[in-house]
């Protein structure tokens, strides 16, 4: 079907969350069947409650803390674990002292400067100086040639004798109570790693401007149980806590990658049965690139990381992931077929209300789902063209009139996003998907695989 909904209705099983936590519903969240069905989440579930559960979730909706009970921390666990809710303990059990700070750096010791005069209240602060030009002053280790950033991790990490790692970059700067906002996380011991969110610091070039509202590394103000092929599938290592016990279980970073290490990093934390959550009430500054062929050579270089991770982790990385009726739908109407489109996309809607109307969905929320799941899947298919697929799309726009109308229609996007903000902000935003893609190509040709620029295709995912 067009829209992905998976169902679950076993019982949560899990260790007991910390008594008197709140739980925040996901703003996806939506309430049907008089409560006692949930759908929402990333990827979409539809979870439903027995009597008890529905008059839970309603006190926890007003504010009321987790209690006692094992049926309380079952239905908390299994919420929490598909992202319906978001936990929000009522107290830190750790504080600074439990954290080490880890920061690799190479020619940067103004950065470092700064991020230890914002980070004096943590227990330890180890800089690990990644083959400099000049040594920085403080470093706790130097490699003399630079091993890259997993390295440089992986070194400092294992001097910390604390609870907790906080990994934050020479080029970041975290605001005040940042920690106070991320370490009541880990009073769910199944939690092996918190970010927070990362936002650009402000500037007066083009780039920074740019940044300040589309950086890569922010992850937007909703929070998250991170999940590959979720709305949130990954989270960066240029602000990050993790447990020790975590790092040292796997052996930290793989020192193998030179960019895309943090992803890796967390998809084998999850793997392992750990949670990753991302919080964004705590802000961390982050400095953007100074220059245009600075910044472009970081996006270039992301894209790079597509085709190791794709390799390492098989199907959690793909550069489009839709129903297969979405992708005929598509399919039909770029090529010149609207009729035999609109009827696949009116049948696959109209199937959809009765498969979920013994489910308590309404036929009218179902056909809600379908449309928005098909035009998710536009969407997708637009950026998959700009960023994967635009070499091909550029090739076929020298010999075909439907391939350049393609080609337009997948920049419309980033002209909207471009709406009253000039020129140089709609090249920018068109240069941020060909730098990426192009780095996605130099990456499968390195690694001799295609798989980021094959779109997945699943059948319905409703169990």
């Amino acid at each position: 079907m067009s829209a992905q909904v998976a169902s679950d209705d076993r019982s949560g099983t899990g260790e007991p969350l910390l008594l008197g936590a709140r739980l925040i519903p996901d703003q996806s969240v939506r309430r049907l069947a008089h409560g006692r069905v949930l759908l929402g989440g990333s990827p979409l579930r539809l979870l439903r409650l027995g009597a008890d559960g529905a008059r839970l979730f309603d006190h926890w909706v007003r504010g009321e803390p987790v209690g006692t009970s094992a049926q309380e921390h079952r239905l908390a666990r299994r919420l929490i674990s598909t992202g319906l809710v978001h936990p929000e303990p009522s107290a830190a059990a750790f504080g600074p002292v439990d954290v080490t700070l880890v920061t690799p750096v190479k020619d940067n010791p103004t950065g470092v400067h700064r991020l230890l005069a914002a980070t004096g209240e943590l227990a330890d602060r180890i800089v690990v100086d990644d083959g400099s030009a000049e040594p920085v002053p403080g470093a706790a280790l130097r490699h003399e040639e630079p091993a890259g950033p997993a390295v440089a991790r992986n070194s400092g990490w294992r001097l910390a004798h604390t609870e907790f790692v906080a990994f934050l970059d020479s080029d970041a700067v975290p605001e005040p109570g940042w920690l106070e906002r991320i370490l009541p996380q880990f009073a769910d011991p199944a939690v092996a790693a918190v970010a927070p969110r990362i936002r650009s610091i402000p500037g007066t070039t083009a780039v920074a401007r740019y940044e300040a509202e589309r950086s890569s590394l922010d992850l937007g103000s909703r929070p998250a149980v991170v999940r590959p092929m979720s709305r949130i599938s990954y989270v960066p290592s240029a602000a990050l806590v993790v447990r020790r016990s975590a790092l040292s279980g796997m052996d930290g970073f793989d020192a193998n990658l030179r960019f895309g290490e943090d992803v890796d990093l967390v998809w084998r934390l999850i793997e392992r049965g750990g949670t990753v959550r991302y919080q964004p009430d705590a802000v961390v500054r982050h400095d953007p690139r100074p220059n245009l062929p600075s910044w472009l050579r970081q996006r270039f270089d992301y894209g790079s990381s597509a085709a190791p991770l794709s390799v390492r982790h098989p199907r959690l990385l793909s550069c489009a992931r839709m129903s297969r009726w979405s992708a005929a739908t598509w399919a039909l109407l770029v090529s010149g077929r609207p009729a035999p489109a609109l009827a696949v996309a009116t049948v696959t809607a109209a199937l959809l209300p009765r498969k979920l109307r013994d489910r308590g969905v309404p036929a009218t929320e179902a056909l809600r789902l379908a449309g928005t799941g098909h035009l998710g899947a536009g969407r997708l298919l637009a950026e998959a063209t700009r960023r994967a697929w635009w070499p091909l799309v550029l090739a076929a726009c020298l010999f075909s009139r439907r391939a350049r109308m393609m080609a337009t229609a997948a920049l419309l996007p980033c002209v909207l996003d471009a709406a009253g903000k000039g020129g140089g902000w709609l090249a920018l935003r068109i240069l941020d998907d060909l730098a990426y893609g192009a780095g996605v190509w130099a990456g499968c040709a390195r690694e001799r695989t295609i798989t980021p620029l094959q779109p997945q295709l699943t059948g319905s995912s409703l169990r």
